[in-house]
């Protein structure tokens, strides 16, 4: 799968002043930042391998468009700097009716990282996960820790469980202050794995993960996105750790075979917005 991270920011730091427990999280959060930041490190892609000889490769993605229309579009400077421009003001209006109406009238994949995420939230102590389930997509598989594989990143679930979910134990538990991350396979050779619907979950839906101390934290899903395994934003990824949030991460897009599998990743971002029990 993968992992990443950056240090706490100051304003966050600023927040745990509130009492010790909340300092003693801080801690907890600055360890678990370097961290990820150590195995961002050694690596800057990975992925739940899945290969299957039987499947032959998709040849190489070739640039959208002739070559004539890129050609235009370098030439000339101004156009694309007043489209995008242009482009700007409208998702910026849209996103006010969206605020006074209630309607989502941009596309997800557009909307991605502009929408903000839920501005209350609980912060819970460190304990690890047991089980997973998301209502949307009808999933509920139980969750056991991974660590770092050999070539640096982040392990998962072995073929034998591949209709479980991994937490990656160098990283926050969900709950706590920063991105927990949990990976899984989408597939493997006779069938679908635990993670293949992941891709069709949406703003607002969420994601419920119970913990060993009998909590449940509850995340809303605040987009899916899907990146090339050698381009992942390692920052947007695993770098945010003002609020508690989750990653769910799988393979997706062309299959190219060999080690690689899938050509990129699947990333859902949600974040902490209740818990219950405990």
């Amino acid at each position: 799968m993968t992992r990443r991270s950056a240090r706490a920011r100051p304003d966050r730091r600023a927040r745990l002043r509130a009492g010790p427990a909340l300092r003693a999280s801080g801690r907890l959060v600055a360890r678990a930042s370097r961290r990820l930041r150590r195995v961002a490190g050694q690596a800057v892609s990975a992925s739940v391998t899945t290969t299957d000889p039987a499947v032959r490769p998709l040849p190489p993605r070739r640039p959208a468009g002739p070559p004539s229309t890129r050609l235009r579009f370098g030439t000339s400077p101004g156009l694309p700097v007043l489209a995008i421009a242009a482009l700007m003001v409208l998702i910026v209006a849209m996103l006010g009716v969206e605020q006074v109406t209630g309607m989502s009238l941009l596309p997800d994949r557009l909307s991605a990282g502009l929408r903000p995420p839920p501005k209350k939230f609980p912060v819970l102590p460190a304990s690890h996960p047991t089980s997973l389930a998301i209502e949307k997509i009808d999933l509920r598989a139980p969750v056991h820790d991974v660590g770092i594989a050999p070539d640096g990143t982040i392990a998962v679930p072995d073929a034998a469980r591949a209709q479980e979910a991994g937490w990656y134990d160098q990283g926050p538990t969900p709950g706590q202050y920063g991105p927990a991350v949990i990976v899984g396979h989408v597939d493997t050779t006779s069938g679908p794995a635990v993670f293949h619907k992941i891709r069709e979950l949406r703003s607002g839906d969420e994601i419920e993960v119970t913990r060993t101390d009998q909590r449940v934290a509850v995340f809303e899903v605040n987009s899916v996105e899907k990146f090339d395994k050698d381009r992942l934003p390692v920052d947007e990824v695993y770098g945010d750790f003002s609020r508690p949030s989750l990653r769910l991460i799988t393979c997706g897009g062309q299959w190219v075979g060999g080690e690689t599998g899938y050509a990129d990743n699947v990333v859902v971002f949600a974040s902490l917005v209740k818990a219950r029990g405990g």
